[in-house]
């Protein structure tokens, strides 16, 4: 997931989060108890919510105001307009929901306001796989790229340097992260799928597909090229010169050669790729997949002996933000954690940072299939009530330990991000 526009792509990836997000949550479990009485204040409690909308929806404002009356103003944009505003314009947004990734270029600005642990509420109940690098039962995972536990500490309130070791000072408390992998169609492959280096199996010769965001794309690459056994990266997420070279050369090679059909920028462009059979494997999104599915159509999120690809995001507030408005945001935050947009989230294949009052707040079923990796006892919905699973069907991947266990790398800006880019464009237009 990440730099995607959302604005004239028709249905993004974001853009179909955010259409899910005003029927969304309401398939099960959404009356649980929040904890947050809403007693009515008589100064307005408007927060203007800056983010590329993957946390972002009408049902999620409307709960969130019902609960604590504060009224959510969204500002979207895409991943690195969001980067921009944040750098350019620190005045123009309240509170930031941006990815992990990101922060190598949001910190040394001194733009956001680092978050003091000691006021969230679910701080110390956060999983491991952000604060630590492991799994709840103490499995270490993949910490290639940019990790969100190498910058979630900051040295102190108003430093600009990451902390190797906890601090109280939060750079951005944990929303929403995943896995990705590859999507393919079982129906046409006709045989089992294990590996990354599939992607770029002459078998496939024009019915490939990679996606054309470079900071993505390019890891995904890495993947591929380690799986083929060309080349072993120290950290396919902050490559060196001569290691972009070599990834971009392999997959230059391949498009000469005729292998990919698209290079997709949008997740509608995605989806329509894949129903109609133009792709039979290709990089895809967990809600991609399931949009395919939901038009019938058989579709895998196909786990790799390799591992995953993962990404991460959090929210912070702008250095601006003082006194009272700055209060609505820990209340917000506390709000967000508290578990009804957890469980809203893990009902679109994501995961939530706070699994304990995610759980809370979804049906045991509903538990079962998309953390535990267990048969689904009752039909799985969509958050739009669309079937995605007939009761019976196990979530692709499997559990939570399965998936987030086995993660490779994380979404980075490397060193030679500038380097990196201009490279891929040129592949892009070789």
């Amino acid at each position: 997931m990440s730099d995607v526009t959302e604005k004239n792509s028709g249905l993004s990836r974001r853009s179909l989060l955010k259409g899910a997000a005003a029927v969304g949550g309401l398939a099960a479990g959404s009356g649980a108890i929040t904890g947050f009485p809403y007693v009515k204040s008589a100064e307005p409690k408007v927060l203007r919510y800056l983010g590329t909308a993957v946390n972002e929806g009408d049902d999620i404002a409307k709960k969130c105001f019902a609960d604590t009356g504060i009224k959510i103003e969204y500002v979207t944009a895409t991943t690195d307009d969001v980067t921009k505003r944040v750098i350019t314009q620190p005045n123009s947004f309240d509170v930031l929901d941006t990815e992990y990734f990101s922060l190598r270029k949001l910190i040394p600005s001194g733009n956001i306001l680092p978050l003091d642990a000691k006021k969230i509420k679910e701080f110390d109940n956060i999983t491991p796989v952000f604060t630590k690098g492991e799994l709840p039962n103490g499995k270490k995972i993949g910490g290639q790229g940019t990790a969100p536990w190498k910058v979630l500490y900051l040295d102190g309130a108003n430093s600009k340097t990451f902390s190797a070791t906890p601090t109280e000072w939060i750079t951005l408390i944990p929303t929403v992260y995943n896995a990705d992998t590859l999507g393919i169609r079982p129906d046409l492959i006709k045989r089992p799928i294990s590996s990354w280096a599939e992607l770029l199996n002459p078998e496939f010769k024009g019915k490939a597909a990679i996606l054309n965001i470079p900071s993505i794309g390019i890891m995904d690459a890495a993947m591929v090229v380690e799986a083929t056994g060309q080349y072993k990266y120290a950290d396919k997420g902050n490559m060196t010169k001569a290691e972009i070279d070599l990834t971009m050369k392999v997959l230059t090679e391949a498009k000469k050669a005729g292998q990919f059909r698209a290079f997709w920028k949008d997740f509608n462009e995605s989806v329509n790729l894949m129903a109609s059979g133009e792709t039979v494997i290709q990089s895809m999104w967990s809600p991609a997949v399931t949009k395919v599915r939901s038009m019938g159509i058989p579709c895998v999120f196909q786990p790799l002996k390799e591992g995953y690809r993962s990404w991460a995001s959090g929210f912070c507030v702008s250095k601006g933000v003082s006194g009272p408005k700055l209060d609505w945001a820990y209340e917000f935050v506390n709000w967000f954690l508290s578990g009804w947009a957890g469980a809203y989230l893990n009902r679109q294949g994501y995961y939530s940072a706070v699994l304990s009052t995610a759980k809370a707040n979804m049906e045991a079923y509903e538990w079962a299939y998309w953390m535990e990796g267990k048969a689904a006892e009752k039909d799985i919905l969509s958050p739009s009530g669309q079937l995605i699973e007939k009761a019976g069907a196990v979530r692709d991947g499997g559990s939570y330990d399965d998936r987030m266990g086995n993660v490779a790398c994380w979404n980075a800006v490397m060193d030679e991000n500038d380097y990196m880019v201009r490279k891929w464009n040129e592949f892009i237009a070789s």
